[in-house]
């Protein structure tokens, strides 16, 4: 690979450092010999602002100055990225934009007064200054002096450079990555509320409402035909008709607030709840619930759900003759393990579910394994975070 090309991909591979001045080694020259002005205006830059902020401290304007002054440190750390990938050929991936939390001038004040960034930038602007005055100056008098070695000096010199980079530049990789799941998971939980409440609206205006509606309009009816003295049997046959509206209304919706949270799972736990869900499957489940205490109330019906979700995959898809249900603590995790003898093939895109209880449970920095091969058995495996119980 040419230096070219390697320097376009934005590669750490460079070519090695040669007696000839090839067109890498100008770059690594060229970047040495601007480490002194940037350095000044860096260090500058930072000095004005922390002594500015400082100052100013005591008034209502210091920390919003202080905060500006790190966004703007940003900035110079943007640039230095950038002059560091044109000419030393590092590749430093940006970081991601300060959060927004909170409308208010006081949140985002205090967001750009934590901000890890901006200050790891103000650290890297000032501690290179003396080191900008010693590159600059050793690199200019190397182009006369030391020309023959001047290679190997700025492939060591600027090895020094990418190491101040990435370390002090660089996002951080775990905290990239934690921003990253939060903001998808923030999403899904968004998205599967929204959907929660269609559903239920969903169900109270095709459900319950329609019923009592005819119910509404029956007892009227009945009324005005008792009112006008017409036979008691054809009244009386209206008001069984409304009674029996009123028993499934009633019916419709207990199931629907056994969707919502069931009663049972709130009175009397995991165990009693779990039970009940198994005994509406179409095939046998043995319910096993090792838990000394419960866990907090949503960790609770999240494992419920899980579950209730899972056997009804059990009772549509699998074929299976037997299911169990296991749930235990293993530290600060609650485990919950769904099996069945059926045929398998189970997998996440299948269309059964199991996609969106994987986001469900990702969404509170939990897991979700399938392992299904084909002619079974199906084991799901879903793994919480455990809570006390308030």
């Amino acid at each position: 690979m040419t230096t070219r090309t390697a320097v376009q991909q934005g590669t750490d591979r460079l070519p090695p450092a040669r007696f000839a001045l090839d067109g890498q080694t100008w770059k690594e020259i060229a970047h040495l010999l601007i480490n002194f002005p940037v350095a000044l205006i860096g260090f500058v830059y930072v000095v004005t602002v922390l002594f500015t902020g400082g100052m100013l401290s005591v008034t209502v304007i210091g920390l919003p100055v202080l905060a500006l002054g790190l966004g703007g440190a940003r900035l110079l750390g943007r640039w230095e990225r950038g002059r560091a990938r044109r000419l030393l050929g590092v590749r430093i991936d940006e970081p991601s934009p300060l959060p927004r939390r909170g409308d208010g001038l006081i949140a985002r004040v205090w967001n750009g007064l934590k901000d890890p960034v901006g200050w790891r930038t103000m650290l890297y602007s000032f501690i290179r200054l003396p080191w900008g005055v010693f590159t600059f100056a050793l690199t200019l008098v190397s182009l006369f002096v030391l020309w023959p070695v001047l290679p190997f000096l700025a492939r060591g010199l600027t090895n020094a450079d990418r190491a101040m980079v990435r370390g002090l530049l660089s996002p951080s990789d775990e905290l990239e990555r934690r921003i990253a799941e939060l903001e998808s998971d923030r999403g899904v939980v968004v998205d599967t509320a929204a959907a929660d409440l269609r559903r239920i609206e969903r169900d109270l205006h095709d459900g319950a409402q329609a019923r009592l509606v005819n119910l509404a309009m029956g007892l009227g009816l009945a009324k005005e035909k008792l009112l006008e003295g017409q036979n008691d049997d054809m009244v009386a046959e209206m008001v069984e008709e409304a009674h029996g509206e009123v028993k499934l209304a009633l019916q419709e919706l207990r199931d629907l607030a056994r969707g919502i949270h069931p009663a049972v799972l709130t009175d009397r736990g995991l165990d009693a709840a779990l039970s009940s869900v198994a005994s509406r499957c179409t095939v046998p489940v043995k319910v096993t619930v090792d838990l000394a205490e419960r866990p907090a109330a949503a960790v609770e019906g999240i494992a419920y759900f899980t579950v209730s979700e899972l056997l009804q995959n059990v009772s549509k898809h699998s074929g299976a003759s037997t299911a169990t249900v296991d749930v235990w603590r293993s530290d600060t995790r609650l485990l919950v393990q769904v099996g069945d003898d059926g045929r398998g093939g189970a997998n996440l895109d299948g269309g059964s579910g199991l996609a969106g209880l994987t986001e469900r449970l990702g969404a509170v920095d939990g897991l979700f394994v399938v392992d299904s091969p084909e002619g079974g058995p199906t084991t799901v495996t879903a793994e919480l975070p455990w809570r006390d119980r308030a």
